[in-house]
């Protein structure tokens, strides 16, 4: 006979060393996202967006989703659906470059990036959770 569900409110939390590692993955993984986004507003990257086709304003709300998602990591509230956002926009350049672009090896750094932000969208799922639940009221 299985045990029954434990209420989530009763759920063990992580451990201190596991939360300040994932906080330290987050500000990590946001720094990078904030640097990324705001290089796509200077000129280095008018060729490749040239080169996708859909026109420079892509460029420009690529950036802006990159630092919002790159901020909302750095807020209790908002990382789990922070990280969330950054997997489907680095998603978004995984697909640009292999498909679009043709070119499989600039595809990895993005895919790295989608694989550490799935890592803190799973470890952060809580405050998903929570957001959903607020919204649904």
């Amino acid at each position: 006979m299985s045990e029954p569900a434990m209420p989530e409110s009763a759920m063990p939390h992580r451990s201190g060393v596991g939360n300040v590692l994932l906080w330290a993955l987050q500000v990590l993984l946001a720094a990078f996202m904030v640097y990324s986004g705001w290089s796509l507003f200077g000129d280095q990257f008018v060729g490749k967006f040239d080169r996708i086709g859909f026109g420079q304003w892509l460029r420009y709300v690529t950036g802006v989703l990159e630092i919002a998602g790159g901020l909302g990591l750095l807020v209790p509230r908002l990382c789990g659906l922070a990280a969330l956002g950054v997997a489907g926009v680095m998603t978004g350049a995984v697909v640009t470059e292999a498909v679009i672009l043709g070119d499989p090896a600039a595809a990895v750094l993005p895919a790295v990036v989608v694989a550490v932000a799935a890592v803190v969208a799973w470890f952060r799922r809580d405050t998903v959770k929570a957001l959903l639940q607020a919204f649904g009221k």
